[in-house]
């Protein structure tokens, strides 16, 4: 979080290369914890390992009911897998080494 993506809003562009429409988020509200918004519910996590890796630990998130549960796995199977980050201005991507990718864009 140091490196960048701290103080931002970032949402979600892409996954895998397909674009996603349901508004997804991701902070770094202050060194070692994560949180933001999945398509159907809040989250929160910790981020404790030092740049240049990333690791979701503990995520926990709020019991809502989805219509579509699909796209909240996916997010959030794609963010404990995640361990690489990178930040490029407004954008942020993590990835993996079995060629996962989560293209985040900052918030306006």
């Amino acid at each position: 979080t140091a490196y960048g993506a701290a103080d931002r809003i970032w949402v979600l562009k892409e996954l895998n290369g397909a674009p996603v429409t349901a508004r997804t988020t991701l902070t770094f509200p202050e060194p070692g914890r994560l949180e933001g918004r999945a398509p159907c519910n809040s989250f929160s996590g910790q981020q404790n390992v030092p740049y240049p890796w990333f690791k979701a630990a503990a995520v926990v998130t709020t019991r809502s009911t989805c219509a579509d549960q699909m796209p909240e796995t996916a997010f959030l199977n794609a963010l404990q897998a995640a361990t690489l980050p990178e930040v490029l201005a407004d954008t942020l991507i993590l990835s993996n080494t079995d060629g996962l990718e989560m293209v985040f864009k900052a918030a306006e």
